[in-house]
């Protein structure tokens, strides 16, 4: 197969690759990729190299993956079969300043392809009557409690003191969490894990002067118990019924791990 060849398009610093359908060992092709991928960076001074790639095309994935390659996004049914199938095509792209060999290189990769989750921190708050605080945001009709997705590099309890600094301006330091919950998927979410810290029983002065201090909180609400299953989702009632009875540990959609 010496006849077989990788294309290098450059403009403005950045190379695209591509080459002719052909059939190629995938050693073949990983090498070729690779000489063609170090010779572009490093002869025309890129800043950036891309390859776009059907999904489906397996072999051609493990080769860029094996040649420092990063998956960065997904374009969904972009490109036509002849058969007529729609089919995903992946953007891959590698950086001139992307550790490409070595540990640190085939982390970075795998870091990129293998399957990730949102983390989210919430709290549960109560006032001295023993009603739970919920945020009624702009953007849902069922209520929450008060917290948010937790951001890269943060702790799950990080996380929740800030959204909750955030959210409704009170400053708190959590401990150990009530639940941490697995959440199947959800009007168009993919799966998460909550981490639900319990705040404890705030001051009546202290709950009273809380307000909202995000632009996406329209009114906080100090709920009864007997009214949660009105206010909040099914899984969120269960949760909030479990640290509110003092469980404590692991739940998958609001139910106990047995």
């Amino acid at each position: 197969m010496t006849d077989f060849r990788v294309h290098v398009d450059i403009s403005g610093g950045v190379g695209r690759l591509r080459w002719d359908e052909q059939v190629v060992d995938s050693d073949t092709l990983q090498r070729a990729v690779s000489l063609a991928s170090d010779d572009a960076i490093l002869a025309h001074d890129l800043r950036r190299l891309q390859v776009d790639l059907l999904a489906s095309d397996r072999a051609a994935r493990s080769a860029v993956h094996r040649c420092g390659f990063r998956l960065e996004g997904i374009l969904r049914s972009a490109q036509e079969t002849p058969s007529g199938e729609l089919v995903d095509v992946l953007v891959y792209a590698r950086l001139a300043v992307d550790p490409v060999y070595g540990a640190e290189g085939f982390s970075g990769v795998m870091n990129s392809v293998l399957p990730t989750k949102r983390v989210i921190g919430h709290a549960v708050f109560r006032n001295e009557a023993g009603e739970v605080l919920l945020t009624e945001t702009v953007y849902k009709e069922d209520w929450e409690l008060p917290g948010g997705v937790v951001e890269r590099g943060e702790t799950p309890r990080q996380g929740a003191e800030r959204e909750v600094l955030e959210e409704i301006g009170l400053a708190v330091t959590f401990g150990q969490p009530a639940l941490v919950d697995w959440m199947p998927p959800y009007l168009g979410w993919d799966d998460a894990v909550e981490y639900i810290f319990d705040g404890g029983v705030l001051p009546d002065d202290v709950a009273a002067a809380l307000l909202p201090t995000d632009r996406e909180i329209r009114a906080l609400h100090w709920v009864p118990r007997g009214e949660f299953t009105r206010r909040v989702t099914a899984l969120s009632a269960r949760r909030l019924e479990l640290v509110l009875d003092g469980y404590r540990g692991m739940t998958e959609n609001g139910l106990p791990v047995t």
